[in-house]
């Protein structure tokens, strides 16, 4: 007989089929013998090899090039306890049991960006030695699991402990139910004499049609079933992860504005937070979670809004700012404050000449005095809120006012009063 077989068969001929095999029975993180997290006891274990040599492979990776502590802390991300159910990582996108808190796995992804940063910006021989070193490093795995992946390969949990244990019992009782009923022994007569017998009917015979058979036993009730108790809830773990994955995003964010992104400024990062909020909540909508990402994003709103329509590109600080210079020469060119309130008084300058200055501000109110012999050219404007220049008063979103007013007087003052949220006001003192 000529027997004819065709496929793959289970040496994973191809390169798809190792990388599915080495995902799926990735190696486990051991406690015993672990110094860190037990990454690469772990990899020892997996693969048959002595913990010292992937220690020192890893420590000297790290110090030259740095992707060994790139590779240890993916390592530690997603390799699961070896008593845990899946990876941290897996654990805090709710795919199961992890004892690596939330909190500390948000850490661990937050660690991964200065690393990463370090491994392609600081790392031994430039971009080519970096690209060099994860080539190495791909192949050396993808070697090292066609080799020795059939060694000391994971095998899943036992999950029938429990009902393998009440066997036993069970099989026991079946026997000593199949000896009794195959025995040809007859069960016992009740040989109690007629005058023993009951005279009055059971309670399942009231009526007494059945005289005969008085004597069996009252019929047991049946037991009440009780219905099972609805499982508890499990907490979705939507706002954690949408937390994590902002601060992953600010993190990164910093380092690209370390590393010459200049462009990137505080309402571009607030609004990529408030993006990933947003899909945060979108998506614990339908796991009925995350509901605590709203208070978050509502005071990031107010200051996106804030920056947004503001002119101040960076941070200068909050509270209150008061200003009243006596001379043209003491009047500063800008005037901002991103939180709070921006009063300038000019009533007190003396002399003649042209004075000109900006007041910015981003959330809060700008006023501004002039003296009332002086000639103004002010230009009012703001995203969100009320403009009162010189008596010219509207209410409303996006509003801009210019007026220009003679003065009997040498000195001339041009205005421009912004507020991105908030009330602007400019009035003779």
């Amino acid at each position: 007989m000529l027997v004819t077989v065709s496929g793959r068969d289970g040496s994973q001929s191809s390169v798809e089929d190792t990388l599915k095999d080495f995902w799926s029975t990735r190696p486990r993180r051991q406690r015993q013998g672990r110094k860190v997290a037990g990454v690469a006891a772990g990899i020892a274990r997996r693969y048959g090899i002595d913990p010292v040599i992937v220690r020192v492979a890893l420590v000297v990776s790290a110090f030259y090039g740095g992707i060994g502590i790139v590779l240890y802390l993916l390592g530690w991300l997603f390799l699961a306890d070896e008593d845990d159910e899946v990876s941290p990582f897996e654990s805090m996108i709710n795919k199961g049991r992890s004892s690596t808190s939330t909190g500390f796995t948000v850490l661990l992804c937050i660690a991964l960006i200065p690393a990463t940063s370090y491994l392609f910006h600081g790392g031994f021989g430039g971009d080519f030695g970096t690209l060099m070193t994860v080539l190495l490093v791909c192949a050396g795995a993808y070697v090292l699991h066609r080799s020795r992946g059939h060694l000391f390969r994971p095998t899943p949990t036992e999950s029938s402990a429990p009902s393998a244990a009440g066997a036993p019992a069970a099989s026991t009782a079946a026997t000593a139910a199949t000896a009794s009923a195959s025995s040809g022994v007859d069960a016992p007569v009740d040989s109690r004499p007629a005058d023993d017998a009951p005279t009055t009917p059971p309670a399942w015979d009231p009526l007494g049609a059945a005289p005969f058979a008085w004597d069996l036993p009252e019929p047991s009730a049946p037991p009440t079933q009780q219905e099972p108790p609805p499982p508890p809830r499990r907490k979705s773990k939507v706002g954690p992860a949408t937390v994590g994955i902002s601060l992953l995003a600010v993190a990164g964010m910093l380092v690209a504005s370390a590393a010459g992104g200049d462009w990137l400024t505080g309402r571009h990062m607030v609004g990529v937070v408030l993006a990933i909020l947003g899909l945060g909540m979108v998506g614990g909508s339908f796991v009925r979670g995350g509901r605590g990402l709203f208070w978050l994003a509502l005071p990031l709103s107010v200051v996106g809004i804030a920056l947004t329509s503001s002119t101040v590109e960076h941070w200068n600080g909050a509270g209150e700012l008061r200003a009243a210079p006596t001379t043209v020469a003491g009047v500063a060119p800008r005037y901002e404050q991103s939180l709070g309130d921006i009063q300038l008084d000019l009533t007190g300058l003396t002399g003649t000449g042209t004075v000109h200055t900006k007041v910015d501000v981003g959330v809060g109110k700008a006023m501004v005095q002039v003296p009332t012999n002086a000639a103004v050219e002010v230009h009012c404007s703001t995203g969100f809120g009320a403009v009162d220049c010189l008596d010219h008063q509207s209410n409303g979103s996006d509003l801009r006012a210019n007026v220009t007013e003679p003065g009997s007087g040498g000195l001339k003052i041009e205005l421009d009063v912004h507020a991105g949220s908030g009330d602007v006001e400019v009035r003779r003192g």
